[in-house]
């Protein structure tokens, strides 16, 4: 994905405009001849005046009261005059010393530009710092936001790669080594400046960030920025080296990309707050690195998976807080990567593994509380790995199965409490795994598998406790597989008979007091 962003204006569209000396005058005059009349007006309002004495003579007195008015008159004219002069005076003066600024940036931006395309690292080294600097003291939005450009097309470029350590190459690596510095200088410049808080000197906060299809092979560090405007892409990039950490960051309102990003490094969102804010990865590759938005808060702000491929390393949500947002995980494939939402809390926003393919990861949700939130696994394929909500509670809100494959793997809600919450496996299809909810409590008709196919694998309900119509096994086909209830306490699930069929098959573990036979 390209960056876009609306048009800013250009030095040259910022032009001077100023009405002509007459009309400014006319209105000025006009101005002050209703401001004069409203003041007479009220002074004789004020003062209560009746009417005016039309038998007195003109005294010497008044005589000389009406020169001074007169002169007062003239004289305030002048100065009005004189006002609007200077006032175009000083527009003028703004308007030439914005261009003699824009003039001088230019000058400088064409020397920095060019330091940066020198043979010499140092002269490059340079050209960063100087546009750097230019950026931080740029006349006007637009100027800025063209050094940042600069910068990040920098990292875009083209490499060579390092030609290893052998003696042989020893001049090609060290040269390697040098202009790799230069691409780690301004990654360092891009966290420091985007650390300063909005509105501050160096600030680069709101400003756009093209990174798109960047190595990042060095730490790049946004604890405790804000992101509130602009958009800040990593759209193919690749993370092969260090950490990039956003700990502590605020999303209210922009925009983070990772779209079609290959992780084998590092990024860090622990602590960070998303209130408005979107985070993408979608298409993204985790193939060594760990993702981390432990103790994150989520209010608002989307965080997007879809279709991204996690063969290794971990993403982790450990005690985040998903307050009205969505997490996405639409068609990504897990093959060995570890995601990790121990102890989170979900109110009202939706987690999402619809068409997910789980075939050697573990997904975890042990202790995590759901209030309101809705999970689905809606289409999801379980060959392999392990997907526990070991401990979680559920109070409201739905969490889905319907139409999902298990062929391998384990889905475990042992010791998991469900009040008021609806899980559904309808239609769902068990041919291999295992599905536990031992010790798992349901209240409120909680748990449905209706139209499921069991034809292999294992169910088990061990030490589960039921209320009344809590599970329903309505249209479910058993064939073949296990499913234990041993010590399971509460009335028999809907269904559950009737499907397995009296008296239960050998593989059917039901307790006692739910066959026909029972008292």
């Amino acid at each position: 994905m390209t960056v876009s962003r609306k048009p800013r204006s250009l030095p040259d569209e910022q032009k001077l405009r100023l009405w002509g000396v007459g009309w400014a005058l006319a209105l000025t005059f006009g101005a002050a001849v209703l401001a004069a009349g409203g003041t007479l007006y009220g002074l004789v309002v004020l003062l209560d005046f009746q009417k005016i004495d039309t038998t007195a003579k003109l005294d010497a007195k008044t005589l000389f009261d009406l020169v001074k008015l007169s002169f007062g008159v003239v004289a305030g004219a002048g100065a009005l005059v004189a006002l609007v002069v200077a006032y175009r005076r000083q527009r003028v003066d703004e308007a030439g010393a914005h261009r003699e600024a824009t003039r001088l940036h230019t000058e400088r931006f064409s020397q920095a530009v060019d330091k940066l395309g020198s043979d010499s690292p140092a002269v490059r080294l340079g050209g960063v710092h100087a546009l750097a600097g230019l950026a931080d003291d740029a006349p006007d939005d637009s100027l800025r936001q063209t050094c940042i450009d600069v910068l990040c097309a920098y990292l875009q470029l083209p490499f060579t790669p390092d030609p290893g350590t052998d003696p042989a190459h020893q001049e090609e690596h060290h040269r390697y080594l040098a202009f790799r510095k230069v691409r780690h200088t301004i990654l360092r410049l891009i966290g420091d400046h985007y650390r300063r808080p909005k509105g501050t000197h160096r600030s680069w906060q709101g400003c756009d960030l093209d990174l798109t299809g960047v190595t990042i092979d060095d730490d790049l560090d946004f604890d405790g920025a804000e992101f509130s405007g602009g958009t800040v892409s990593f759209d193919g990039a690749t993370f092969s080296r260090g950490a990039v950490s956003f700990d502590g960051a605020t999303f209210s309102g922009g925009t983070l990309d990772f779209d079609s990003a290959t992780f084998d490094s590092d990024v860090y969102f622990e602590g960070a707050t998303f209130s408005g804010g979107t985070v993408s990865f979608r298409v993204a590759t985790f193939s060594g690195g760990n993702v981390s938005f432990d103790d994150a808060t989520f209010a608002d702000g989307d965080v997007y998976f879809h279709s991204a491929t996690f063969a290794d390393g971990n993403v982790s949500f450990d005690e985040a807080t998903f307050s009205g947002s969505d997490v996405s995980f639409d068609d990504a494939r897990f093959s060995g990567s570890d995601v990790s939402f121990d102890l989170a809390t979900f109110a009202d926003g939706n987690v999402s593994f619809s068409g997910a393919r789980f075939s050697g990861s573990d997904v975890s949700f042990d202790d995590a509380t759901f209030a309101g939130s809705d999970v689905y696994f809606s289409g999801a394929t379980f060959s392999g790995g392990n997907v526990s909500l070991h401990g979680a509670e559920f109070s409201d809100g739905a969490l889905a199965f319907g139409s999902a494959t298990f062929s391998g793997g384990v889905l475990s809600f042992d010791v998991a409490t469900f009040c008021g919450s609806d899980v559904s496996f309808n239609s769902a299809t068990f041919s291999g795994g295992a599905v536990h909810f031992d010790d798992a409590t349901f209240a409120d008709e909680a748990l449905s598998f209706r139209d499921a196919t069991f034809s292999g694998g294992t169910t088990y309900f061990d030490g589960a406790t039921f209320s009344d119509d809590a599970l329903s096994f309505r249209n479910a086909t058993f064939s073949g597989g296990a499913l234990s209830f041993r010590d399971a306490t509460g009335p028999a699930p809907q269904g559950l008979l009737t499907a397995v069929g009296t008296p239960p098959p050998a593989w059917v573990a039901l307790p006692a007091a739910w066959l026909p036979s029972a008292p």
